[in-house]
């Protein structure tokens, strides 16, 4: 599913919610709003007798049953008084309805705008887009000094070192993957940090020169080919690209793993395991 799909989908979601709301709560205003009277209250009321010179409901009730006729005493039509302008206020119900109202909206609607926001590619770069990471003769530099491996926050990567002995075995397997393929003639792969077996973060084993799942002891090589563990394929990886020199990672699309038993570089453990035994 595409994510202008997934992003119309959550808004009118969150607009379908929201109108819900807004119909129930006016509902239950009209119902139970500012004004009505309590059963007790109506009861008084009925058992209520009226005093002054005008007959009673009753009297005139049971006048009509007679053949008298029943003459209603005239009353003096009371003169009009402006209301008071803060009587017209809202009620504290009324007050509580327009608030609750107000507050479901403004959360719906910034729930919405941040889902958007986590989904959209923004303009300016980000993970989902690609990333320039600098000149690949640096980025190479920078995997040699940290003993094989070069972690990249910003594109969720690991960088590593592909070698080019290795590219007869690679391109019958990768070939498929242009941009992945493109790199590795380039001389790096980037692989995605998230294990594909349950999504953990890999790290890297200095002393084996492996990358190993600390959450279920998946393992891979350095170009992330799996070597043992539950995990389902090796790690994913993204299409790299180099213009004049510079190196950018497109996070935009992840291309899954090789199968089980792939190993084109032929690297074994080269020292202890960090997670588990050799397998």
């Amino acid at each position: 599913m595409s994510t202008g799909i997934v992003i119309t989908i959550v808004v009118i979601a969150a607009v379908v919610f929201g109108a819900i709301v807004v119909l129930t709560t006016a509902r239950s205003s009209e119902v139970r709003g500012a004004g009505a009277l309590s059963r007790e209250t109506r009861s008084r009321d009925r058992k209520a007798t009226i005093s002054g010179s005008a007959p009673t409901g009753r009297e005139v009730e049971a006048a009509s049953r007679s053949t008298d006729v029943a003459i209603a005493a005239p009353v003096a039509v009371e003169p009009f008084v402006a209301p008071d302008e803060e009587a017209l206020g809202v009620s504290r119900r009324m007050f509580f309805n327009r608030s609750a109202v107000t507050l479901m909206a403004a959360s719906l609607g910034a729930f919405g705008a941040s889902v958007v926001a986590f989904l959209w590619k923004g303009a300016e770069g980000g993970f989902g887009s690609k990333i320039s990471v600098g000149k690949l003769t640096d980025v190479v530099s920078g995997i040699r000094a940290n003993k094989g491996f070069l972690y990249l926050s910003e594109a969720r990567s690991w960088v590593t070192e592909y070698p080019k002995d290795a590219l007869g075995k690679g391109s019958a397997i990768y070939g498929g993957q242009s941009s992945v393929f493109a790199g590795m003639q380039s001389g790096v792969v980037a692989l995605y940090q998230k294990c594909p077996h349950l999504g953990c973060r890999v790290p890297e084993c200095k002393s084996s020169q492996w990358f190993e799942c600390p959450c279920h002891g998946s393992q891979f090589n350095r170009v992330g080919e799996k070597k043992g563990g539950p995990a389902p394929r090796g790690m994913d990886r993204f299409g790299v690209s180099v213009a004049n020199g510079v190196l950018t990672i497109d996070t935009a699309a992840v291309f899954a793993g090789p199968a089980i038993g792939i190993n084109t570089t032929g690297q074994e453990a080269e020292g202890p395991n960090c997670v588990g035994g050799g397998h």
